[in-house]
């Protein structure tokens, strides 16, 4: 039979969502506060917050922004901060404002900050005091006109954030010098807002949540209009399809992930907001022996991260001396899964790693596999429900059965488009609503969707399409190897030749291993030509492996 598109078919959820349960997502989170308002919501560096808290301090940010600052309904807010327990605070403040979140990675260098902060045209941004200094040389060229200073040790309590804040400025020397004219502190714009009580503000389907930026790796980066439907849409779709494995009220759930970054954002901060989890906030998980100690003080439940995460922590020591009896839910996404890690990874925790796929702009679950999965099966599941798939050839017309085309899909959680970016949203939106993903996939025998790879990172030897993810998942199944990149370099003869970076875990690996065991597992013209060895390899704010840096 002819698969060009399918809907969700998992046992359970294979109804479609009711998109019109919630107005917006401060529906959804009013309801949580009030629902769970005195269970925990946020920890971080051991300082807990609960529902209670959470509506009280977000509610007090919501009212500074509209009496203080007298923010109109849809003023773009940017947030630049990392984990901490300020973020939530200010993104449920905001959106209960009716302003726009303009999500904004912390590692930004000045050009790249001002030109966001110019293309959302953010009135007001809200900014950790360590990276105020990249503020500083940009602001004049910026619409913002609001700054709001955040310090990492705010919400942990006297004495000890007076203790945090002085060794990441004395000691740590963490703060570089700065000066910002008419800034406030984040504690003392909560001590205004919370003299007057905020105005609710009648928010609905199409008023937009948040400015997504995404395609800064392909480009400047466009903002991706993610509307309170795309959102509330997306909660509904993963929150069904995680029903089976979750008990509302009671999961712990580790946040390592940046909130500022799509999949952390829905599926950690909104979805299990809405079940009444316990989010841990990792503000650093890059220091691996602190985020190991972290786990430890909890009784977790869940995790997502990506493939780069979930490899550092199974090659930490302390790792496996981790209590997994309560563990129920590893979630995976952001990049291909692979499937030496996967295997590693139910081997040491005994909880499958659940591959999902989404992007920016679907909000951004778009498939996942079912949570009774029993190990690695190489795909990215099934669609989530209201949500229908088409692969397309070249031409934009179907692809023959079997055969791998681009992902296009079409649900309610698919962005309006891209922030004044006209020209920008019609190459990836069609006219019936369909988003072309820019991935290659196939549909297997038994309908789970195959990831083959990035069309723009696809690799092609003498007419021969080669796909990285498959020489890089061959290659992470050598013993020897930590991580692995492919990509394609120029070549007279096949037009391009496959090359691999390698990080070794094992020092005696040689590029005669490499491709020896590669000549064992890949036809000719898949063989790597050349294999360079490298201390580490570049990758973004959340650990996915650069190619286009490589290939430059």
């Amino acid at each position: 039979m002819e698969k060009i598109w399918l809907k969700n078919y998992q046992a359970g959820v294979a109804h479609d969502i009711d998109i019109n349960e919630f107005k917006s997502v401060v529906e959804v989170f009013e309801r949580s506060v009030k629902k769970f308002r005195d269970r925990p919501a946020m920890a971080c560096m051991d300082k807990i917050l609960s529902y209670g808290e959470l509506d009280t301090l977000s509610a007090s940010f919501a009212s500074y922004l509209q009496h203080t600052l007298k923010l109109e309904r849809g003023a773009r807010v940017a947030l630049m901060m990392p984990n901490l327990l300020q973020y939530p605070i200010a993104v449920f403040g905001a959106l209960r404002a009716g302003c726009t979140v303009v999500n904004v990675n912390p590692l930004y260098t000045p050009r790249e900050l001002e030109h966001q902060l110019k293309d959302a045209g953010a009135e007001t941004i809200v900014i950790l005091e360590n990276f105020a200094n990249v503020l500083e040389g940009v602001l004049p060229r910026t619409p913002v006109k609001h700054v709001v200073i955040a310090a990492i040790g705010d919400m942990l309590g006297f004495p000890k954030s007076l203790l945090v804040n002085f060794v990441v400025r004395k000691i740590k020397k963490m703060v570089p010098p700065w000066q910002l004219a008419g800034h406030i502190r984040f504690n003392d714009a909560l001590a205004l807002g919370s003299k007057k009580p905020y105005t609710p503000v009648a928010l609905g389907h199409d008023d937009i949540a948040f400015l997504q930026y995404t395609g800064g790796t392909t480009g400047v980066a466009k903002g991706a209009m993610l509307l309170h439907k795309n959102i509330v849409a997306n909660m509904l779709q993963a929150g069904e399809w995680v029903k089976p494995a979750v008990r509302e009220g009671q999961e712990i759930i580790i946040t390592a992930l940046p909130l500022y970054h799509i999949f952390s954002l829905t599926a950690n901060l909104m979805v299990f907001t809405e079940l009444g989890a316990l989010n841990i906030l990792i503000t650093n998980p890059r220091d691996i022996p602190g985020f190991i100690k972290e786990i430890k003080k909890y009784k977790v439940t869940a995790i997502t991260g990506v493939n780069t995460l979930f490899n550092a922590l199974l090659h930490h020591p302390d790792f496996a001396s981790i209590d997994f009896s309560s563990w129920r839910l590893t979630l995976g996404g952001g990049m291909a899964v692979q499937k030496a890690v996967a295997e590693k990874w139910q081997q040491v925790t005994g909880t499958p790693l659940i591959e999902a796929y989404g992007l920016t702009e679907a909000s951004p679950a778009v498939c996942i596999n079912p949570l009774d999965i029993t190990g690695y099966n190489g795909t990215i599941g099934v669609p989530v429900p209201s949500t229908e798939l088409e692969l397309r050839d070249n031409e934009g017309n179907p692809s023959p059965a079997g055969e791998a085309g681009e992902l296009c899909i079409r649900g309610p959680q698919v962005m309006k488009g891209y922030w004044n970016r006209p020209d920008e949203t019609d190459k990836v939106l069609d006219k019936k609503g369909f988003l072309s993903t820019g991935d290659i996939a196939v549909i297997t025998d038994d309908g789970f969707i195959k990831l083959v790879d990035r069309k723009k990172d696809m690799i092609l030897v003498s007419g021969f399409n080669v796909y990285p993810n498959e020489i890089e998942d061959v290659v992470a199944l050598l013993p020897g190897v930590l991580e692995v990149a492919c990509v394609g370099i120029p070549d007279e003869k096949s037009g391009e030749v496959v090359k691999v970076f390698v990080v070794k875990k094992d020092q005696a690996l040689t590029e005669k291993d490499v491709l020896a065991h590669c000549r064992a597992n890949l036809t000719g013209y898949k063989m790597p030509k050349s294999v360079e060895f490298r201390s580490e390899l570049p990758k973004t704010n959340v650990g996915k492996i650069l190619r286009r840096a490589l290939r430059d």
